[in-house]
């Protein structure tokens, strides 16, 4: 499946887990390469837009979680270079431990829903990345669609947003998502899984002004309030959150 969020802007499968290709030209970045399932739907998807797995340049990844590195290890022996933030590599090749404290809040039914989603997309059985190339904050990518690269830790040490100016969108990965896959919130939050929440919603500040309709997470539907008030709302569920735990 493959759905068209904007002008060159598309996202691969649901939006359970998220993949994005940017298109720019004749050409194709991929941001975050979701469940090794997408592989397999990746050809006809980019027949549907007129293009061909020729056609894409890079695949970016967000951060180095699993459910970000998906088909990457695929597309890499395909010949298509795979990049990741300085902080992350070894993280996405699997050379540490996931920075990750327990799921933090969760509800039954949605994490059974979602540990049934991975497990049916191959997401139990990623695999390794074998070597990335790196970037650092605010490096501009040579890449199809010249995203800027913005440094938002907290979910992990290197989690990155990428700015793709020319096509007024922000892939945010996990600084926030627009779904809890472990409570069916929706809306924008803290995305579970973060390692340090504070430090997360901390790092909002480095995003919350850029110019972006489309804000692009990593799990969850697209936000098209633009960033600042996916951020401001992302600020007030985090006060509330907190404010129940105290009550």
């Amino acid at each position: 499946m493959i759905t068209e969020l904007g002008p060159r802007v598309f996202r691969l499968g649901d939006d359970i887990v998220n993949s994005y290709l940017l298109v720019d030209g004749e050409a194709i970045t991929v941001v975050d390469a979701g469940v090794p399932a997408y592989w397999g739907d990746l050809p006809a998807a980019l027949t549907r837009i007129g293009r061909s797995l020729a056609d894409v340049k890079a695949v970016l990844l967000t951060h180095g979680h699993s459910d970000h590195i998906g088909f990457a290890e695929l597309a890499r022996r395909a010949g298509v270079p795979v990049w990741v933030h300085e902080l992350d590599a070894a993280l996405a090749r699997s050379e540490v431990a996931n920075p990750a404290r327990g799921l933090g809040p969760s509800r039954v039914r949605p994490l059974v829903s979602f540990l049934w989603w991975t497990m049916r997309h191959g997401g139990l059985r990623v695999p390794k990345l074998a070597s990335v190339d790196t970037f650092g904050d605010g490096a501009t990518l040579d890449v199809p669609g010249s995203p800027r690269a913005i440094l938002v830790p907290g979910h992990t040490p290197g989690s990155a947003a990428l700015h793709f100016g020319d096509h007024a969108a922000l892939c945010v990965g996990d600084a926030l998502a627009t779904y809890a896959v472990t409570t069916g919130q929706v809306g924008p939050q803290i995305a579970p899984f973060t390692a340090d929440p504070v430090t997360a919603l901390a790092s909002l500040s480095r995003i919350e002004d850029l110019a972006a309709e489309l804000v692009l997470p990593g799990h969850g539907a697209e936000w098209r309030g633009g960033v600042h008030d996916a951020v401001r709302r992302v600020r007030e569920t985090a006060a509330l959150a907190t404010t129940a735990s105290r009550g």
